[in-house]
């Protein structure tokens, strides 16, 4: 099984109000989009976040057996997360390396995952889950 998942992470201030943004696509099946607000934090810290959410939506949507067989394939818009996971860059913010520490245990659970970095263009799906997510909240807290 070959899994494409887009992910995006975004804070308006960073650090400010932060929300991923993932797109799943299973090969000949329709994609799934999640968008979720996560609170406060850092553009980083959400790029993380994101891969870490989909990660775990994976496992969950096709099951843990499915999950050891598939191949997954990370595109993200962050130089920084893909280049750190895959060896390029060093982490030298804490709490940066403990979300890498969560992702890189949670590649443990697919047959293979790989990270590619891809241009803001392509990754519009994941974009728009994240702007999304920030203007719902931002929406919610206008009418309080």
């Amino acid at each position: 099984m070959k899994i494409k998942i887009y992910t995006d992470g975004g804070s308006r201030g960073n650090p400010g109000p932060s929300a991923i943004g993932v797109v799943i696509i299973q090969e000949g099946e329709a994609s799934k989009k999640y968008g979720e607000y996560i609170g406060e934090g850092t553009n980083n810290q959400a790029e993380y976040k994101a891969v870490i959410f989909a990660l775990k939506k994976v496992k969950q949507l096709f099951g843990k057996q499915k999950a050891k067989g598939a191949e997954i394939t990370v595109l993200s818009d962050s130089e920084l997360l893909v280049k750190h996971i895959n060896h390029q860059y060093k982490i030298k913010e804490g709490e940066l390396q403990s979300l890498f520490l969560e992702v890189w245990n949670l590649m443990l659970d697919f047959n293979q995952v790989n990270f590619q970095h891809t241009l803001r263009g392509g990754n519009k799906e994941a974009d728009e889950m994240v702007n999304r997510a920030l203007d719902e909240k931002s929406n919610k807290q206008t009418l309080l």
